[in-house]
């Protein structure tokens, strides 16, 4: 906390508020007094410069390409860790010894498989159904199928919830997938690490033995990590809203998953590769290049540059060496949309334009490409992201049940409609 105040002068009245200052970033004005004291609100469209929280989890600075969790910077964790690893530092705080380690590996994969009568859950969809929309019905449904994990008020049931979900989100994943390709599922097995069990619960068929590349699923796993938390982005905050209101854990993340399926957030890396489809070919980038340097054109490239980081995204830099290494090892030279991303890549990283304008490839750009060489679709490109970004969820959520001061959430409006009007029978109107 600060001891300097910010003043607010409106109409001859002034009212002070306690700037807050957090262990890095920007300091806070601290406006929750604002109605009270002054009869005022603030207008702030999509809440970007209004903090909705207080938080020890993830920080971001955008300017300078940063991303930390619980202090530890992204490249770190995503070089030397795993993803267990860092879902245990983002739920507890801190990287684990290695007996806890071994302790919660253990008790994620031993909560892998789904209750029995899910199986059936599923055969209600249509066998066409898009899998973000199976994901959505099937989390939100946990709760009638865990409901000896819902009370938030209990520690140990928070606690069993978020390790359920941590656990069961690859395996739903994996069988939203394979109702969606008509394949029959696959059991998870417990003697493989997190990526590459799904990976096999994914790709498998009982016909035949089915072998985990290891460099595919280290890279799976960094896919992982890199999208497993984001700071207050819309999902994390529309989880943290419906969380607000004492609701259970897997409606709250089934919640987060609705938000996380829209084209503007969870969209961007099928987006991207729509986009090198559209291209084509090589020799078609030029005039793509030039549509996007054009003011008037409505072309824009997708995957380059970020709404949050106005540097390189640390996030894309790992990507990009992950991308690189999954096509070598799968040996893929003569994908045209692969030369395309490819070549894209290229200018963007020496073209004078993209780099004053810092349009640099994102995390979007490189998954996207990476997900297409291991197979997946891209109708299951968001699904990954949900099973990735659960942990970021279930951790937000964790802390704002934990924090005495929470409150629901309770957003307020600029009213711009009519004015009281009275009743007017249909006879006379």
């Amino acid at each position: 906390m600060s001891d300097r105040t910010a003043k607010l002068d409106v109409g001859g009245e002034s009212f002070e508020f306690p700037v807050r200052r957090g262990t890095i970033g920007p300091d806070v004005m601290d406006i929750s007094s604002l109605y009270s004291q002054s009869g005022m609100f603030t207008y702030d469209p999509g809440y970007t410069s209004t903090g909705s929280c207080e938080s020890k989890i993830t920080y971001i600075d955008g300017d300078e390409g940063i991303l930390l969790h619980r202090g530890y910077p992204i490249e770190q964790l995503a070089e030397h860790g795993d993803f267990l690893e860092v879902c245990y530092l983002l739920l507890y705080g801190e990287l684990p010894t290695k007996a806890q380690n071994e302790d919660f590996h253990y008790r994620v994969t031993h909560h892998t498989m789904v209750h029995e009568q899910m199986n059936r859950f599923f055969t209600g969809f249509r066998r066409d159904a898009h899998p973000m929309a199976i994901m959505c019905g099937v989390v939100g449904a946990m709760s009638a199928f865990y409901h000896d994990s819902t009370d938030i008020s209990d520690p140990h049931q928070r606690m069993v919830a978020s390790l359920r979900m941590i656990a069961k989100m690859p395996t739903i994943a994996a069988m939203a997938f394979k109702y969606h390709v008509g394949q029959p599922f696959v059991y998870p097995q417990n003697n493989l690490d997190y990526a590459s069990n799904f990976l096999r619960m994914c790709f498998a068929v009982p016909c035949e033995e089915y072998q985990v590349n290891p460099v595919l699923a280290r890279a799976m796993d960094r896919i992982f990590i890199l999208h497993a938390d984001h700071e207050q982005n819309a999902s994390t905050s529309t989880v943290r809203l419906a969380g607000s209101s004492g609701a259970n854990p897997f409606a709250c993340i089934a919640a987060g998953i609705a938000c996380l399926w829209g084209p503007a957030h969870g969209g961007a890396n099928e987006a991207a590769l729509n986009m090198l489809a559209e291209i084509g070919t090589v020799e078609n980038i030029p005039e793509y290049i030039a549509r996007a340097k054009d003011k008037n054109d409505p072309f824009r490239l997708m995957g380059f540059g970020h709404r949050v980081y106005k540097n390189y995204d640390p996030r894309a830099k790992i990507m990009q060496k992950t991308t690189h290494e999954v096509l070598a090892e799968l040996g893929i030279k003569d994908d045209p949309m692969l030369d395309v991303a490819m070549e894209l890549e290229r200018i963007a990283l020496t073209d004078e334009y993209f780099i004053e304008k810092k349009l640099y490839p994102n995390i979007d750009f490189y998954s996207g490409i990476t997900l297409k060489a291991l197979g997946f679709p891209t109708t299951m490109f968001t699904v990954l992201f949900a099973v990735a970004r659960t942990i970021g969820w279930i951790a937000q959520w964790k802390e704002m049940i934990e924090d005495p001061r929470q409150k629901i959430g309770r957003p307020r409006q600029l009213y711009t409609g009519e004015t009281q009007r009275d009743y007017v029978p249909v006879a006379n109107r």
